[in-house]
């Protein structure tokens, strides 16, 4: 019978090396619709939402990272994330002077988790937002 000629044996590896590849691949199909199995993961609250981004881009601008002149709605806050973000980096250049920028950031974290909370994640719409037709 003899040996594979090299390039059979090349293209045979290959093959087993894609098919133990495909087979331990980490991401699974997603389940069948109806199948009745329930969601893992809940989609964040308004308020996860605000503080997540707000948070993001109060810090951005404290520390004035490359992108963090982009304006409110390139950042993608509302009008009321936007005065929070204003107010949340206020706050942190206060802190930043009397305290460093770590406390400052911790600082900003703070006060962002709260006013979020306070508004429901501030989610109220700008005046260049039209509903839905």
């Amino acid at each position: 019978m003899g040996t594979m000629p090299r390039t059979a044996r090349y293209a045979a590896h290959i093959l087993l090396a894609a098919l133990a590849l495909s087979g331990c691949s980490p991401s699974a199909p997603p389940p069948a619709e109806g199948s009745g199995s329930p969601s893992t993961t809940a989609p964040p609250s308004p308020v996860q939402v605000c503080t997540s981004l707000v948070s993001y881009w109060a810090k951005e601008t404290l520390m004035g990272t490359k992108w963090s002149g982009l304006d409110w709605e390139q950042k993608g806050l509302s009008n009321g994330q936007y005065a929070i973000h204003e107010d949340a980096v206020a706050a942190g250049r206060t802190e930043e002077r009397t305290a460093g920028r770590d406390k400052a950031l911790e600082l900003i974290d703070r006060f962002v988790a709260q006013r979020c909370a306070e508004q429901g994640g501030a989610t109220a719409g700008s005046e260049n937002r039209r509903p839905p037709t």
